[in-house]
């Protein structure tokens, strides 16, 4: 695959999201090659297909407050929070030939999402952090073990799994993959307060409870291009 990966640095939500649609549609008329974009969002709470309004804890009030918006978009999965500190990436991949009796592409979803999980497990270990996957969920995960570590977090949390990345996408009607992953490197967790994440009551860490001294993010970049270009390439 000849993968181009973008720097957006910080970028509102909805500006990346119009650029997902122009690259997306460049790569379907073979103009553009796959393409892996990596950013920040200013703070803002996005709603998946399976999105409830109730897992929206803060009133508009608190939401204006503290400066997030919020988007109801097209991507599988619940809620979840973007925001400063939480790196960003969205993967405009042809993953399946349209299928032209239905116009649904013939893509492997799941497979998909299991090699985004994947990419994201062996960039984790590059800084010695041991994370999985869990039946039947999404999203990379640390076990209780690894979660003991969180300074900040709740001793009932510290027993339980924590999930450190979340992961939600779509696949447009051209096979092109849309949408993507979210990793917590050093974002401000008070916001994940605001929302019952992804709606489940799991709790949610970064790699600032994990590590000591926090690494960049421009460190987790280059780990991020790393395992994506070996899992993916």
């Amino acid at each position: 695959m000849n993968l181009e990966i973008i720097d957006l640095g910080l970028i509102e939500y909805e500006r990346a999201w119009k650029l997902q649609d122009e690259y997306a549609a460049e790569i379907a008329e073979g103009k553009r090659p796959p393409t892996l974009l990596l950013l920040e969002h200013p703070h803002v709470y996005t709603f998946g297909r399976k999105g409830h309004a109730e897992n929206l804890l803060w009133s508009e009030e608190q939401l204006k407050q503290k400066g997030i918006s919020t988007h109801w978009v097209d991507r599988g999965g619940d809620v979840t929070y973007h925001g400063p500190g939480q790196l960003v990436g969205y993967p405009l991949l042809p993953l399946g030939k349209v299928n032209t009796d239905n116009k649904l592409p013939e893509a492997d979803y799941v497979g998909y999402v299991r090699r985004l999980e994947k990419m994201l497990i062996v960039a984790m270990a590059q800084f010695g952090i041991a994370t999985g996957q869990r039946s039947g969920l999404t999203g990379v995960w640390i076990q209780a073990d690894v979660h003991s570590r969180c300074p900040r977090c709740k001793p009932e949390d510290k027993k339980k799994p924590a999930k450190l990345a979340a992961i939600g996408v779509k696949v447009d009607v051209h096979g092109i993959s849309r949408h993507g992953f979210a990793l917590n490197v050093n974002p401000d967790m008070e916001f994940w307060d605001g929302i019952i994440a992804c709606g489940l009551s799991e709790p949610v860490v970064s790699l600032a409870d994990l590590l000591y001294p926090v690494p960049s993010m421009e460190d987790v970049k280059q780990k991020i291009k790393s395992a994506f270009r070996e899992v993916f390439e």
